[in-house]
């Protein structure tokens, strides 16, 4: 691995933990793209690398700031939790299923819709 990819990564890291933990959206929506565009991965491949790094101990410390302040709802993590496990397996199932274009397709699609409801919603 070169330094500039090195370099590249980190600041997609550093930009996408910023909005995740800034905005509380997903830093997959900042590191599908980037890894697709910026290193040619996959689909498929930039979904899996996201979800990797969106571990718990990546988290921890967003969620203890929130926590400090008293912004989280245990109650509603945990319900939240056990739910997105089952959504996730069963997603992954699905996409893994996939064409890549096909995939692509839907993320985008699912990007647009939720950033033009944002900007014209209340």
């Amino acid at each position: 691995m070169s330094i500039n990819e090195i370099i590249i990564l980190a600041t997609i890291g550093i930009f996408a933990g910023l909005i995740a933990g800034g905005l509380g959206v997903g830093g997959g929506i900042i590191l599908v793209p980037a890894l697709v565009y910026f290193f040619k991965l996959s689909q498929h491949e930039a979904q899996g690398t996201s979800l990797g790094v969106l571990l718990f101990p990546v988290m921890a410390l967003a969620v203890l700031n929130y926590y400090k302040s008293g912004y989280v709802n245990f109650k509603y993590v945990f319900i939240i939790i056990i739910a997105f496990i089952v959504g996730s397996y069963l997603g992954s199932l699905a996409s893994i299923n996939m064409q890549t274009a096909t995939l692509k397709k839907i993320f985008g699609v699912l990007m647009l819709i939720a950033g033009i409801k944002m900007i014209l919603g209340k």
